[in-house]
């Protein structure tokens, strides 16, 4: 296409891993349509370009892999529903009620202040403040049975925070 243009990543031009995030929960509730695709595409390349690969001297490992698969596969219809209603309070700053399962089939409910999503493995995640629980807390999305907006305004919080495997500065 004679109209399009690239550009290496630079310094000024890399996503943070927060950006990463917001544009990889965008993608995951698109659907397959052509966009979609393309945009999976996309996101797959800008991945490949920021991991290290066999040409670095460094093999790809099977959490990367594994979670590379999860970022750029479509999330089924009602996952992909409750990202929609996830990704409008991030967007909102909103506080949600979730009707949450936990691993031991505990269900509760509980408001959230969600910061952001995230991918590891095969499963994404609710990363937000808990308010029952009074601390940070990751909701597995196929754990969360329910989701809606209260409507309530959450503190705004800096999803570079919440996120793990975090370099600390000194």
């Amino acid at each position: 296409m004679a109209n399009v243009a690239t550009h290496p990543p630079t310094a000024s031009t890399a996503l943070t891993a927060a950006e990463i995030a917001a544009l990889a929960l965008s993608l995951a509730h698109l659907g397959t349509g052509p966009q979609a695709t393309t945009a999976r595409r996309a996101l797959h390349a800008l991945l490949d370009t920021t991991a290290p690969d066999a040409a670095d001297g460094a093999l790809r490992d099977d959490v990367v892999t594994t979670t590379l698969a999860t970022l750029t596969t479509p999330l089924d219809a009602s996952t992909s529903d409750r990202a929609r209603v996830v990704a409008a309070a991030i967007t909102e700053h909103r506080v949600v009620r979730l009707c949450y399962g936990d691993a031991g089939a505990n269900v509760t409910i509980r408001e959230v202040e969600p910061v952001t999503c995230l991918v590891h493995r095969d499963h994404w995640y609710l990363v937000g403040w808990c308010r029952m629980r009074r601390g940070v807390r990751a909701f597995r999305f196929d754990r969360i049975l329910a989701v809606e907006s209260t409507g309530l305004l959450a503190r705004p919080r800096r999803a570079d925070r919440y996120l793990p495997f975090q370099r600390k500065t000194a």
